[in-house]
């Protein structure tokens, strides 16, 4: 089946339907949840010599399904990578845990007559979703200072990948010495 535009899933107007226990399967919402397209929240080389730390914050509140957040996660990593390859360290912050629903529909010729059923029905686990809030940060980035603008580049890249809009934040740090790092 296609996937369903974004706009379908990004607004948070009710609670999210998570519930999902190993320990009390009896007790779930659901029967088994559906697989997150995102795998990986690490990348790059975490040295302590980084200087200078970029957020991407989001400034709405929305559901980012999990294969945007993997979009914009391999479009910012691909091009930090051709770039300043071992020169960065980023993270996605936000885990995908909220489960989106779908109601099946039907497609093809006399669909209309056989998908005809309940508006707004619960439907079933179709995939995975993480629920932002205004200001929280869902990319970062640490690098050096002479970095800056290619840093800013891949997480506007990043944020092209996704619903909403975003701001690019810069915050310097000072590198923590060898011998400090505990």
């Amino acid at each position: 089946m296609k996937l369903r535009p974004a706009r379908a899933t990004r607004t948070l107007n009710s609670q999210a339907w998570a519930r999902y226990s190993v320990k009390k399967p009896k007790k779930n919402y659901i029967r088994a949840k559906p697989h997150t397209s995102l795998l990986i929240f690490k990348m790059g080389v975490n040295k302590p010599d980084y200087d200078l730390v970029l957020r991407l914050n989001i400034e709405q509140a929305l559901q980012l399904r999990s294969n945007a957040l993997e979009s914009a996660r391999q479009a910012a990593n691909k091009f930090l990578e051709a770039e300043i390859p071992q020169q960065y360290y980023m993270r996605i912050v936000p885990f995908p845990h909220a489960v989106l629903r779908e109601k099946k529909m039907a497609t093809g010729a006399g669909a209309d007559r056989i998908s005809q059923g309940m508006t707004l029905s619960f439907g079933k686990a179709a995939a995975m979703a993480a629920r932002t809030r205004p200001g929280q940060t869902i990319f970062e980035l640490k690098t050096k200072r002479e970095n800056r603008d290619v840093g800013k580049l891949a997480l506007r890249r990043a944020a092209s990948h996704m619903s909403g809009t975003y701001k690019v934040v810069a915050e310097e740090t000072t590198p923590v010495q060898q011998g400090e790092a505990a």
